[in-house]
């Protein structure tokens, strides 16, 4: 591992959202705690992401998870920054070769919150939910058929404000944002075991240059194994689904010893298809998140694979 201190400030880039920023700074305080730097030698550097300025639109019809990474990716390739982080749950499964994820934080609650009802059950019949999101809308749909979906982007603080401004009766957000942003009151969580949550959610990546031995190095010390390799495994699978963000796919990763077991769920978007399955394999086996791909897709109707390309 690299001990040296860096000869100048190392710089983080960052989206500018709250939460992004809520994340940036966490990992500045972890980086500086473990190698006992001052914070000024990590720079957090705020990018505005094109995720972030067109909200009229789901995020699918519009360029995809790559709208949340595209400007720090140019600045990570062109040296203005030595390191990006990002929610991996937005982070594309396919990332350029150049590029390492060289830490993942540990990860914060995976749930959901429903926020305007007590349960799903206690939700009104034939209301809103605001979402833009394929898993949760599938979900929701396949739990309530009765109701009906509004699409819903922006940051938690927009959604909040728009589920006030009557726009929806009900949304859903992600227990870990809101924890990271102090909105610890809002909403009931949902449990993980009966709403599986989406892939790598709740887990925070710092992603850098594969060239970069000594910013690799010092972020290896911030490195949650668990964490890192439950991440890896899911976001194999999607790789291995073939899904993107029209996919509505679910899923949970519980640790053993020395195995990880995977659950999963895929859906139809109309919520009406629902297919589970799970696969208990050791961390490093690349084989394990493919076997459980290939169990879901042999299972699932028409109507769920043409959403997934590894049909």
């Amino acid at each position: 591992m690299n001990t040296a201190t860096p000869q100048k400030p190392l710089r983080l880039g960052t989206r500018r959202s709250p939460l992004a920023m809520a994340q940036a700074e966490e990992t500045r305080e972890r980086l500086c705690a473990a190698h006992g730097w001052d914070q000024s030698m990590v720079e957090i550097v705020p990018v505005t992401a094109s995720g972030d300025k067109i909200l009229d639109r789901p995020l699918a019809e519009i360029g995809g998870k790559a709208l949340w990474t595209k400007e720090l990716d140019a600045w990570l390739f062109e040296g203005e920054i030595d390191f990006a982080v990002h929610s991996m749950k937005d982070v594309e499964t396919l990332r350029p070769e150049q590029f390492c994820i060289a830490a993942v934080l540990p990860r914060a609650d995976v749930r959901d919150v429903l926020v305007g009802a007590a349960s799903i059950h206690a939700i009104p019949p034939g209301a809103r939910v605001g979402t833009s999101a394929p898993r949760r809308a599938a979900q929701m749909l396949h739990a309530r058929p009765d109701l009906k979906i509004v699409g819903f982007r922006g940051n938690v603080a927009t959604r909040l404000a728009k589920l006030q401004a009557d726009e929806a009766d009900v949304t859903l957000l992600a227990a870990a944002g809101l924890q990271r942003l102090g909105e610890t009151g809002v909403g009931t969580p949902l449990s993980e075991f009966e709403w599986l949550p989406a892939p790598a959610q709740g887990a925070i990546g710092i992603e850098c240059l594969v060239a970069s031995d000594a910013v690799r190095g010092w972020l290896a010390a911030i490195d949650d194994r668990p964490t890192h390799e439950a991440v890896l495994a899911e976001r194999a699978l999607l790789a291995a689904l073939g899904g993107n963000c029209h996919s509505p796919i679910a899923v949970l990763t519980t640790h053993h010893e020395s195995s990880l077991t995977v659950r999963a769920a895929i859906y139809s978007p109309d919520g009406a298809e629902r297919i589970e399955a799970s696969e208990t394999f050791a961390p490093a086996d690349p084989e394990g998140p493919k076997r459980l791909a290939h169990r879901l897709l042999s299972e699932a109707p028409e109507s769920v694979t043409v959403h997934f390309s590894g049909a």
